[in-house]
């Protein structure tokens, strides 16, 4: 057990760095190991089982000291969540640049990993725990509540609903912890309702202590009876029960429950991180250490029942999608050889908005002060008042959210619209409408800045899934427009050897400069994302290129 004191963030205005280019990234690495915000901040985990802000806790410190001194004109350089230099770059140059979980191909694998890992030499980055721009669960609750919408607008264009929300279904999913906690206030903030299986009760009354849950038990009858008399009186609500998935999915199948949405977001991208059948939370982490190889073949084998049954609900008429953690190949590998019967979220709802270069827009108070967010909220519906979705969204958002850490919040904006957000900002700050600076970044999860098989790049159109070079550009060209921070990961949410993915981060700090920089980092970041569906073959894409200026070279003349 860790020693070291908790960690939270500075709020206000007084610097603890030498300038907010610096205090940025400082208190935002911070904040993701804030104890309101990380899953285990005494273990440097941040979300996802063992995604961490820092590789050790004297790693920590050393970061925390260079921030601290850094100058505007330096760039720290840090490996898999230990810093390992400083050099002297320039003012438009990142000041941080993050690289996390990397491995040569033939190498990427989980026990290479682990073995690594355990000799100091790396981490699990995740995506926004090794890149400091984790939120809470707020930061997957509006990609959450996009996709669980897009379901809703699927459902009623094939006829199966008589509107396009969730109201009268009944959504079943597992998973409540850092990411998963998204989705029951997600399903309600669509008009649905929602039956959620964790096998740990502290997830779930974390979860109705944050208000992104109704209620939670220990009794899966009393669950059942609560959300099927919600669904037949079209409320929305959610509930949750402790219960392994595994067992409670092929239960409900069993019993015939009529339930029409199906998906998991457990974090069953490494088996380490899922509970076997048969094994006690409490002696989870002891018997996954002392037997990893023994322990991943039977999280496999249990894998493989939670998706066997989620695929016999498919066959009864559900919609049914994998969220993005790769359990649909780990339970191939447990022996279910129709895994992949269902698709993957992007390809079934996501793409098209990927297209216009839409994704995941988040931005930090660095004040701590809740109405510099309120502020923010405002300013995003006046600069886009057509948006009827964005603007359903912020005002529920700023009704239901239970912020985490530093105040935050987060819209899908697209190419065009972004910069925009980001501009407006920089212009409060200078004005003093804002208290303090505003971070600004995004989840990994986005239009360009992704190479996922098993998710964000699924079923491409040109056969591309699995190119990497596109996240390497995009962190290249976000580099050198001039972002605060930039990172470069592997695995993510989908596990070692299945993705690679970049971030990054720009400060909002009132000056000409900031100004400048956010121009151009927030239109190139999501023009990355145009520019990659172009080359894939989409015709939305050509477009947005079209309509909105990004230049493609191979479609010029």
């Amino acid at each position: 057990m860790s020693t070291h004191p908790p960690v939270r963030a500075a709020r206000g205005t007084t610097l603890t760095a030498r300038s907010w280019q610096t205090e940025a990234p400082l208190r935002m690495l911070m904040n993701n190991l804030d104890p309101d915000v990380a899953e285990r901040p005494e273990d440097l985990v941040v979300y996802g089982g063992t995604g961490r802000a820092a590789r050790s806790w004297a790693a920590y410190d050393a970061i925390v000291d260079a921030l601290r001194t850094l100058a505007d004109d330096e760039t720290l350089l840090v490996q898999s969540g230990k810093p390992v230099g400083v050099f002297r770059t320039h003012a438009w140059a990142p000041r941080v640049l993050i690289a996390n979980s990397n491995l040569v191909g033939d190498w990427a694998t989980w026990p290479e990993f682990r073995r690594l890992e355990a000799e100091g030499l790396t981490m699990y980055g995740q995506m926004t725990a090794g890149s400091w721009i984790y939120i809470g669960t707020q930061g997957i609750l509006q990609g959450t509540y996009e996709t669980f919408g897009a379901v809703a607008r699927t459902l009623h264009a094939s006829g199966r609903l008589d509107q396009p929300s969730l109201a009268g279904t009944l959504t079943l999913t597992a998973g409540c912890g850092g990411m998963g906690g998204a989705q029951p206030l997600a399903v309600t903030m669509n008009e649905g309702v929602a039956l959620v299986v964790d096998v740990d009760e502290s997830r779930l009354a974390r979860r109705v202590e944050h208000g992104y849950l109704d209620e939670h038990t220990r009794d899966l009858d009393e669950a059942v009876e609560r959300v099927l008399a919600a669904k037949k009186d079209r409320l929305p609500l959610s509930v949750g029960v402790v219960g392994n998935a595994a067992t409670v999915f092929p239960e409900l199948l069993a019993r015939g429950a009529a339930i029409d949405v199906v998906t998991d977001q457990t974090s069953a991208h490494d088996p380490l991180s899922y509970l076997p059948e048969g094994v006690s939370v409490a002696d989870w982490r002891t018997l996954a250490d002392r037997d990893p190889e023994e322990f991943t073949r039977r999280a496999r084998a249990s894998m493989a029942r939670h998706v066997e049954a989620m695929v016999g609900f498919m066959d009864a008429g559900a919609e049914v999608f994998d969220y993005g953690n790769s359990i649909r190949e780990e339970a191939r590998l447990g022996g279910y050889d129709r895994a992949f019967a269902f698709p993957g979220f992007v390809p079934a709802y996501i793409r098209p908005l990927f297209c216009e270069g839409k994704g995941p827009f988040r931005w930090a108070a660095l004040s701590g002060d809740p109405a510099d967010i309120a502020a923010t909220d405002r300013a995003v519906l006046d600069l886009f008042p057509e948006d009827e979705h964005l603007r359903r969204w912020i005002t529920r958002a700023g009704e239901k959210v239970h912020f985490e850490g530093l105040p935050a919040r987060i819209c899908w904006l697209g190419y065009g619209e972004r910069h925009r957000a980001g501009l407006r900002f920089n212009e409060m700050v200078a004005s003093g409408e804002l208290t303090a600076p505003v971070v600004i970044g995004r989840d990994h999860l986005d239009s360009g800045s992704v190479a996922s098989p098993y998710r964000e790049t699924e079923s491409m159109a040109d056969g591309s899934d699995a190119i990497a070079d596109w996240p390497l550009l995009n962190a290249l060209l976000n580099t050198a427009s001039g972002a605060t921070w930039v990172s470069l990961h592997h695995g993510g949410g989908v596990g070692i050897g299945r993705s690679i993915h970049a971030g990054q981060v720009v400060v909002a700090d009132g000056t000409s400069l900031a100004a400048e920089k956010i121009e151009r980092v927030l239109t190139n970041d999501p023009g990355t994302g145009v520019m990659r569906h172009v080359d894939a073959g989409y015709d939305r894409a050509r477009e947005v290129a079209h309509e909105r200026g990004v230049r493609i070279p191979m479609e010029e003349g």
